[in-house]
């Protein structure tokens, strides 16, 4: 299978450098129209994909981002791994701003967001307990060391709803009692409909602040995160352009992300709903194609 690398772009970051061949692509989905139009081209002889989580002028709301949507989208056209890449605070005093951090973990915050392309009429539990893929992850934290940033291997990312940021009880509360290293408010649901689509899922958390429970550092500004989300965007556009070459365009999944629905459907398929299985013709087309 040839591969193809999405990258999510968070805050900052809106573009992917020296691509070949590129043109932004309108792309419909059964689940709503996606934050944009895709970027694609060609990197070093592979197939990349570009994607504005919220949209190009930043118009949609972490909550309001279509996350079935952008997923199913990417699947559509081919995408075979994900790279996220998002702005988030800091919980640890050795994670510091300007740096990055290849997340491993999640704790799901969030109220108010569609999780899953399945539900009534066809059912499916896909396993999350590790909802990285180790394989691409590792690519990126070789291709930001290669880029020069400061970057740390590993971290727990509490994803919070928004649009506001942290009460300190909050930011305490996630720091001291739950052992969270970062913050931010765009990972779930995206990482766990990666994940129900069978897509290989990294997430490169960009550190622009400490949250507000540092003594230094009471508040969050916004002047202070722009300031620091410009320095952050130039240098994770010089790590995804090292991706290519790590990668390898042919070279597949070894951790099981692509299988992940091997076992997943739960319900009987005498059961199952025509016009849901309509809408997972790429998300599941594999499975439900048997």
């Amino acid at each position: 299978m040839e591969r193809m690398i999405a990258v999510i772009g968070g805050s900052g970051v809106y573009d992917i450098d020296g691509l070949e061949d590129a043109r932004w692509q309108a792309v419909d989905s059964p689940w709503g129209k996606p934050s944009d139009e895709i970027l694609t081209g060609t990197l070093d002889g592979m197939k990349m994909a570009f994607l504005p989580r919220h949209g190009r002028g930043h118009v949609h709301s972490p909550t309001s981002v279509p996350y079935r949507a952008n997923i199913d989208a990417l699947k559509r056209i081919g995408a075979t791994d994900v790279v996220s890449v998002s702005a988030c605070g800091s919980f640890r005093e050795d994670f510091a701003p300007g740096e990055f951090v290849v997340v491993d973990q999640f704790v799901d915050r969030t109220i108010a967001r569609e999780k899953s392309f399945f539900g009534e009429g066809c059912v499916a539990h896909v396993s999350m307990a590790h909802p990285t893929c180790a394989r691409l992850s590792a690519a990126c934290l070789q291709a930001a060391r290669d880029e020069g940033i400061t970057v740390h291997s590993g971290g727990t990312y509490l994803a919070m709803e928004g649009p506001q940021f942290s009460t300190l009880a909050e930011s305490k509360l996630y720091r001291e009692n739950w052992g969270c290293d970062v913050i931010g408010m765009t990972n779930m649901p995206e990482a766990k409909l990666a994940r129900e689509a069978e897509l290989c899922y990294a997430s490169i958390a960009m550190v622009t602040d400490y949250d507000c429970w540092h003594p230094d550092h009471d508040a969050v500004e916004v002047a202070d995160i722009v300031k620091t989300l410009i320095g952050n965007a130039e240098k994770a556009r010089g790590m995804v352009s090292r991706l290519p070459r790590l990668l390898g365009a042919h070279k597949p999944c070894d951790k099981g992300c692509d299988t992940a629905l091997e076992y997943a459907l739960i319900t009987a398929p005498e059961k199952r709903d025509p016009a849901l299985l309509a809408r997972l013709d790429a998300v599941a087309g594999r499975v439900l194609g048997r």
